[in-house]
């Protein structure tokens, strides 16, 4: 279904983080979250409301942090459509992500859904960053919500995976009754198959005053959080004896079709 928002007003999502590893040994874990889904055109074009936008707030939301590190970053990804040969991607950009909070912030995965004039998706940019400082992005082409999209994988993020293999996603927006949800699904799998199945859902609700509190004072240390449990997670593979995986050299091209 294609998902035409009825406004182009940010939004918050409120939901959780699932994650689960089939083997050599099992380990699962969800926890709740939140995350911001912004009309990037629409907040460049007439502002972000009660959020704090390329500067300083208790939650906020920079540009640098994404992209080439620049100031704008929907005149990067513009840019990045059209080298890709992705040209009627014209209409607005929802994108998915984690906003600062405090003043940090750290992304392990952004999405933006790019649309054509009409508000039908045209593509779908996955933005992945590991613990390394490295980012890469895996462009997704005349996608469809509730299809699913594959891609091989060719950028290092756990130390715990190698790079054979590919991703598996799938995309969902529903609307009932006034509420707005969405679903974004990653599987990976590797020469043996179905090795991870993570996940990321959540209600959207618009950005205000109000909801910014709510998300701050129940989360008060979410991005941190994020880190924390990457690195607590890491250590309970490490004491299951999962194999650890050495780095290798970063994946060129930075986008991978």
């Amino acid at each position: 279904m294609n998902l035409v928002v009825p406004s182009a007003q940010a939004l918050i999502g409120f939901g959780e983080v699932r994650h689960t590893r089939l083997r050599p040994a099992n380990n699962a874990f969800n926890y709740p979250t939140y995350f911001l889904m912004l009309p990037m055109r629409s907040l460049h074009a007439n502002g972000s409301g009660a959020l704090a936008h390329n500067r300083r707030g208790a939650l906020s939301f920079f540009d640098k942090d994404h992209g080439d590190g620049g100031d704008n970053a929907v005149a990067w990804l513009d840019a990045l459509l059209l080298r890709e040969g992705v040209e009627d991607a014209k209409g607005e950009i929802w994108l998915h992500t984690y906003p600062r909070v405090l003043g940090y912030t750290f992304k392990p995965v952004s999405f933006w859904y790019c649309h054509h004039a009409d508000g039908t998706l045209r593509a779908i940019l996955v933005e992945v960053n590991n613990t390394f400082g490295e980012r890469h992005c895996y462009l997704l082409d005349a996608p469809k919500y509730g299809q699913e999209l594959k891609a091989d994988k060719v950028f290092h993020v756990s130390p715990f995976c190698t790079l054979e293999g590919g991703y598996r996603f799938r995309f969902m927006r529903t609307s009932s009754h006034g509420i707005l949800k969405t679903l974004a699904r990653i599987d990976y799998d590797d020469q043996d198959g179905p090795l991870l199945e993570t996940s990321v859902s959540g209600t959207l609700e618009p950005v205000t005053s109000a909801s910014l509190r709510k998300a701050l004072w129940g989360y008060p240390a979410m991005t941190l959080g994020v880190m924390a449990r990457i690195h607590w997670q890491a250590l309970k593979l490490w004491r299951k004896r999962v194999p650890f995986i050495r780095k290798p050299k970063p994946t060129e091209p930075f986008v991978t079709r």
